[in-house]
């Protein structure tokens, strides 16, 4: 099985690709499952405008029960809002993490309400991240979580099931490792559209294949064919495909 636990789509297209063109795709590319959220990239992202996009998310796991599961995007400076959204989306109508974007880096005190709620839930946070490597970057998305900020939060709650996202999509990927090996609770994905050679092995031998999961981030060509460049076991490549995210979802706590 094969499970891209990092994807996005809406119901109708206004946010990436429709469900249905998601799902061609994965047949196309011979992928089993989509993990899919909708975030907010732009600004501080209001209640109404995070309910919608969650709404889009929502219908279109509904249409593809089978291959296509949600994640929930909320914004955290809305405190009683996200809780409500976590318990709408992730207890109602059964998606299986949160999905969050750099409005705030992973190890802001305002996070904390939402990572503790996720803890409870038995749920896993998907955060937007990298190693901004120009000024440009670093000017644009001023809040990104770098690894040292996962370490940072990682302490803090053990517990906490955190996925860092696109180690092939962040800048400076081989600094954004040195901050995650003092993380050993934190999850790491494969996706982003650099394919630089060595990247996945270089990540086995940091922070272990249990660690890894795959992605692609709507980089689905990339996505396989640095894995299936990749020297990796059949073993390996079994946990990272599916087994280690497998494991994440039997963790749910409802």
């Amino acid at each position: 099985m094969i499970i891209d636990c990092h994807g996005h789509c809406t119901i109708d297209g206004s946010y990436s690709l429709t469900a249905d063109d998601t799902v061609r795709s994965l047949d196309l590319y011979g992928v089993d499952k989509i993990c899919c959220s909708a975030p907010i990239t732009s600004g501080d992202g209001t209640p109404e405008l995070v309910r919608h996009r969650n709404d889009l998310i929502i219908a279109s796991v509904e249409k593809y029960p089978d291959r296509i599961m949600g994640m929930c995007f909320v914004n955290p400076g809305f405190f009683q809002e996200t809780q409500d959204e976590v318990t709408r989306c992730v207890v109602d109508h059964g998606l299986v993490g949160v999905k969050l974007y750099n409005q705030y880096r992973i190890n802001e005190p305002v996070q904390f309400p939402l990572i503790e709620r996720c803890i409870e839930l038995g749920v896993p946070i998907l955060m937007h991240a990298g190693y901004p490597a120009s000024p440009e970057m670093r000017e644009s998305q001023p809040r990104i979580s770098t690894g040292a900020h996962f370490a940072d939060v990682a302490k803090r709650y053990p517990d906490a099931m955190l996925i860092c996202a696109h180690i092939g999509g962040g800048g400076d990927w081989e600094r954004q490792l040195k901050g995650l090996r003092e993380a050993p609770s934190v999850y790491l994905d494969t996706s982003g559209s650099v394919i630089d050679a060595g990247m996945i092995e270089r990540c086995v031998r940091e922070l272990g294949i249990d660690r890894l999961l795959f992605a692609c981030d709507g980089s689905m060509a990339r996505g396989l064919g640095k894995i299936a460049d990749a020297d990796l076991t059949d073993e390996q490549r079994t946990k990272l495909y599916s087994e280690n995210f497998l494991r994440i979802l039997a963790r749910r706590k409802i």
